[in-house]
């Protein structure tokens, strides 16, 4: 029995030192590597392009900015964020970006630009004209260029505004040779309706699912044209919310997509080479 334990001890070490390896590897390897960070629930992604451009989307709430994204930056040796997104101002999105842009240096940031007027999203924009950030709007017709990434479209949002915070989420489609992300916020139905019927939605090979996989989210619509390989839910273990609903489960069950759980899985690493993409996670 004690060598039975002893054998799993060492084998979860192992994985463990395979893990940190591969994250302290980051941009070194001229890879991509989009990081799907544990943030509980909430969402953040930190997107490392094998030009070293340094890009975060979202970092979860106020304490899992300071205890968690701030950490893994730190671990993966990064001095300065070029791109910062905030893809809509709930808490559980931007309230970590408070302790993430007091400990680092950020080249700008791009914004959905709702009116939100909790503390959290005042003190996060005073400390934004504080440092000078340069600051602008996500719009699907403005263009966006991250060095390091092929191509990059804004699919969200759109004027007119739809209803809710969350429908005028930052929505994200990039491209790395043939390896293809969409990283879609907190989107709701009606957002994903618009999208793919007002837009010719490119396909992904790898999606963030929206909303932490809410069933006020991915339509059946929205995730076959998406037509995802490789799904990730950013959600806290054991949340109070249900999520991941079972419905969002089956439907992406449907199209054939593996799924990535930050809850089951801890942190989730997607490497991209630009031909094809492997995926680490944390445990």
């Amino acid at each position: 029995m004690q060598r039975k334990i002893l054998r799993k001890q060492l084998v979860c070490l192992a994985l463990v030192l395979v893990f940190i390896s591969t994250v302290s590897l980051g941009a070194e390897a001229g890879e991509l590597y989009v990081h799907f960070i544990d943030v509980g629930q909430g969402d953040s992604v930190l997107i490392q392009t094998p030009t070293g451009t340094n890009v975060l989307v979202d970092a979860g709430v106020t304490k899992s900015g300071r205890e968690s994204v701030v950490p893994y930056l730190k671990k993966l040796g990064i001095k300065h964020l070029d791109l910062v997104v905030m893809t809509h101002p709930h808490f559980d999105h931007i309230g970590g970006l408070v302790p993430v842009i007091e400990a680092y240096s950020v080249g700008r940031i791009l914004a959905d630009g709702q009116i939100h007027t909790t503390k959290t999203y005042e003190e996060l924009l005073q400390l934004i004209l504080q440092k000078e950030i340069p600051f602008s709007l996500a719009r699907t017709q403005g263009q966006l260029t991250v060095q390091g990434l092929d191509e990059v479209a804004i699919l969200n949002p759109k004027e007119p505004m739809l209803k809710g915070l969350n429908n005028n989420s930052v929505v994200l489609w990039f491209r790395h040779g043939q390896v293809t992300f969409l990283l879609t916020g907190d989107i709701e139905k009606e957002a994903e309706a618009r999208i793919v019927a007002e837009e010719e939605l490119p396909r992904a090979k790898v999606l963030k699912v929206a909303h932490h996989g809410s069933n006020t989210s991915s339509i059946p619509q929205f995730i076959e044209a998406v037509a995802p390989e490789y799904a990730v839910i950013q959600v806290g273990a054991g949340n109070s919310y249900g999520h991941p609903n079972a419905e969002t489960l089956q439907t992406l069950e449907k199209v054939g997509a593996e799924v990535g759980r930050t809850d089951l899985d801890g942190t989730v690493i997607v490497i991209s080479d630009g031909t094809s993409y492997r995926v680490v996670k944390e445990k």
